[in-house]
């Protein structure tokens, strides 16, 4: 047991938790004002709901000793999870270490089915995924399964973590349809500055998540902190140049999601990889997401918040990139394709496929379960209102003082969409 890789593992985990919360800034900032509050509580309550469900079950899913696929159920309840050493840290840290990448992987699917998700189906179907997606998933990489026999290289959650979230948030948007008055309408962000906030805490927090999956407090962790700076580093150059030359403005939300981008992008590769490596890493990353970003806004695909371009296609392209840029020399693993290993991007990519395989399946397969005892969608007319009142009975902004909400009584909701405020005294 090591005191200070111990010190090191208690801060990456408080690091990695904030991301959960700095997500529903980063996703509550891009949504329509009467939705916020119901966004923030799809990352919030993910703390509970799923971080439960791992502590319970989903740890030993994931870490206990089973086969290829699976673990076993020696570990549910936290059986035999003490304070004994787990590598040089306590078993108890390295499981909540392993938690608050649960809670933010199923968090991240709520950007694709935003402003029009019933709240008690949401979830039942992330508890849900996190046992019976992720954990298997996880298990497979990380918990001595069949990809990692193959020796596909994972360093902090490429494909175990957004492959898979982008997948899932792809299948559950196709599920649920498009919003009322998509593509009829712009839907445009409240509180850009929320959502700027919200990716300078995720990249702060991205620094227990890279960093803190070297599970120790040395030259590893060291080599990870600095990719999680440079690479996104490049991907943000690279996006606001593009931005720059293709309309003449640069955007604070194209801004943001650039920085999601990188992080993301480096996130299997952030130990395994030099410095060098990174930086072209994170500007390579940049080009397919942004592009991706502008075919979806052509589609009828309602992927609100661009989970499956940010997430999706940037945790696949920086799965390939580690097995082209992987060096032996910095990681002590591998070698990749850049470095006369081909053999290693093959493996990325079996693993890749691997996992939206199986993630497309399981996540169709759970929310039509869900199905079965709720509706998953909100009615017309409560999504016409906003979720923030009709899931909650809340509002994240207080109407104006002397104004009253007043429901149309001549049209039906899904004809005028938002309600409207008249002064008091107005028509009730």
């Amino acid at each position: 047991m090591s005191a200070a890789d111990t010190a090191w593992m208690l801060v990456a985990t408080a690091l990695v938790l904030l991301m959960t919360p700095a997500l529903g800034f980063f996703y509550g900032g891009l949504v329509r004002a009467k939705n916020a509050l119901n966004t923030l509580m799809m990352s919030v309550c993910a703390l509970g709901f799923v971080g439960l469900a791992w502590a319970l079950i989903g740890y030993s899913i994931a870490f206990a000793p089973g086969n290829g696929f699976m673990g076993g159920l020696s570990r549910v309840l936290l059986r035999g999870v003490g304070l004994d050493a787990q590598g040089t840290i306590p078993h108890l840290l390295f499981m909540a270490y392993q938690a608050t990448f649960a809670i933010i992987t199923a968090a991240l699917i709520s950007g694709a089915i935003v402003e029009r998700m019933r709240f008690g189906p949401y979830l039942s179907f992330i508890t849900l995924w996190s046992l019976f997606v992720y954990a298997p998933i996880a298990h497979w990489v990380w918990g001595g399964g069949f990809l990692a026999t193959m020796g596909a290289l994972d360093f902090a959650g490429g494909t175990v973590v957004h492959v898979n979230a982008g997948v899932a948030a792809l299948v559950a948007a196709i599920v649920l349809g498009p919003r009322k008055d998509y593509a009829r309408q712009a839907f445009l962000p409240h509180n850009v500055a929320f959502t700027v906030l919200g990716a300078g805490l995720l990249w702060f927090g991205w620094f227990g998540f890279n960093a803190g999956s070297a599970l120790a407090a040395n030259g590893v962790a060291a080599l990870a902190f600095t990719n999680t700076m440079m690479a996104p580093a490049a991907t943000l150059v690279v996006w606001t140049l593009l931005d720059l030359w293709r309309t003449g403005r640069a955007t604070a939300v194209g801004a943001a999601t650039a920085i999601v981008v990188g992080l993301v992008a480096i996130t299997p590769a952030a130990g395994f990889v030099g410095p060098k490596g990174g930086i072209i890493l994170g500007a390579l990353a940049a080009l397919p997401s942004y592009f991706a970003l502008l075919v979806r806004a052509r589609t009828r695909l309602d992927d609100s918040l661009d989970v499956v371009a940010a997430h999706g296609l940037g945790g696949t392209v920086g799965a390939l990139l580690t097995g082209v840029l992987a060096q032996k020399v910095w990681n002590g693993v591998a070698d990749g394709l850049a470095f006369g290993n081909p053999r290693q991007l093959w493996i990325q990519f079996l693993a890749v496929l691997a996992s939206i395989v199986y993630s497309a399946a399981g996540t169709f397969v759970l929310l039509k379960l869900v199905a079965l005892v709720a509706p998953l969608r909100a009615a017309t007319r409560e999504e016409g209102l906003g979720l923030d009142v009709t899931q909650h009975g809340e509002e994240a902004y207080a109407a104006a003082e002397g104004a009253i909400l007043v429901l149309p009584d001549a049209l039906p909701m899904d004809t005028v969409g938002v309600p409207e405020l008249e002064p008091e005294g107005g028509r009730a």
